[in-house]
């Protein structure tokens, strides 16, 4: 028998969540993200479910290929560009659409020959001050881009630094700045994440970028996937492989960091850091066993976690276990493990076994 721990990615809920994503914007198109390994889900089989994209986006030309080699035929969006002017050969041949964001990109582009046949995305720093041009540049670099002989169309997009948050101030002087800088230029625009999307009507434009409502989280502070209408696209699940009783008193774990105030059931599932269950969980992050929720203790190991069977006296081992998916949602357990939802779904890692349904 081989070891419990698995990852099943459930493609009715990533179906669900795009749905949900079109109802928001009905007059948009959807550019899904599904870089990083769609998030952890799988690039190719998330690609392959979310067939009704309009289109996709991804980091880097690698994630691209590989979506044209497994067949994908939708526009394919590089987040970050190219990061070398070689690249700009395989964007052609593969017919991606670059994001400009810097001088170096434009004028690798403007060194290029041949026809018009590539479409690019030119990015507008408003605020997040991560990527992007100065709103400022935005009319110089349009023209230029105009002038390119490769160029086919431009597109014009930014990204909100606290859509998180609907009601921070940021979020106006970003759209505002937006505005301002591309008023009168041609291009198709794209402003609205997730958590825009979800809340920030004014931002819903001719392109919309869900990422995290896609696999079942939440994009908004104070709030959980479920409670926005989202299904978990992702379960880790594993099994007790051993139950035992300890006396009040007792550490349990490295470091003897946790220790019994009564006698009490403790139970072992294989899972760990190993696997991708966060190291940094603190005693008390919850998991469910048999359906019923129980709490973490003592360190998570490399290979298994110790938890508290109090609430469930009659565990046994081989009974399940979930560390988070439609019953256990995902923004809880990361915040109690003082993350977020989207780095427990890209640290699962390569040795569990992984099912999609």
């Amino acid at each position: 028998m081989s070891r419990p721990a698995r990852v099943t990615i459930h493609t009715g809920a990533l179906r669900h969540n795009l749905r949900l994503a079109r109802q928001l914007a009905p007059e948009a198109r959807v550019m899904a993200v599904i870089k990083a390994n769609g998030y952890g889900h799988g690039l190719t089989d998330v690609a392959t479910v979310l067939e009704d994209a309009d289109a996709f986006a991804v980091a880097s030309l690698e994630e691209a290929v590989q979506l044209r080699e497994s067949g994908c035929g939708k526009p394919v969006i590089l987040l970050e560009g190219v990061f070398s002017a070689t690249e700009l050969d395989a964007v052609r041949v593969h017919g991606l659409q670059p994001v400009v964001h810097d001088q170096r990109q434009l004028e690798w582009l403007a060194a290029q020959t041949g026809p018009a046949s590539l479409d690019v995305w030119l990015k507008i720093d408003t605020g997040m001050h991560r990527l992007g041009i100065a709103p400022a540049q935005t009319r110089a670099f349009h023209a230029r881009l105009q002038d390119c002989s490769c160029v086919r169309r431009i597109g014009l997009l930014t990204h909100l630094a606290c859509a998180d948050e609907p009601a921070h101030p940021r979020n106006q002087v970003q759209l505002a700045a937006f505005d301002a800088a591309v008023v009168g230029l041609d291009g198709e625009c794209s402003i609205a994440n997730s958590a825009a999307l979800m809340r920030l009507e004014a931002t819903r434009r001719g392109w919309v970028r869900p990422g995290i409502m896609l696999y079942g989280a939440s994009p908004l502070q104070e709030s959980i996937g479920p409670d926005l209408g989202l299904q978990a696209a992702m379960s880790l699940d594993s099994e007790l492989i051993a139950v035992r009783r300890i006396e009040a008193g007792e550490p349990v774990g490295y470091g003897a960091a946790w220790t019994s105030e009564r006698e009490c059931l403790i139970g072992v599932v294989a899972i760990g850091y190993g696997d991708g269950y966060p190291r940094h969980a603190p005693a008390g992050t919850p998991v469910l066993v048999n359906g019923r929720q129980v709490p973490l203790i003592g360190r998570v190991s490399m290979d298994m976690i110790t938890v508290d069977l109090g609430s469930v006296p009659d565990a046994a081992p081989g009974d399940p276990v979930q560390l988070w998916g439609p019953r256990l949602p995902i923004d809880t357990v990361a915040r109690h493990a003082g993350t977020i939802a989207y780095e427990l779904m890209c640290q699962v890692t390569g040795r569990v076994a992984r099912f999609v349904d």
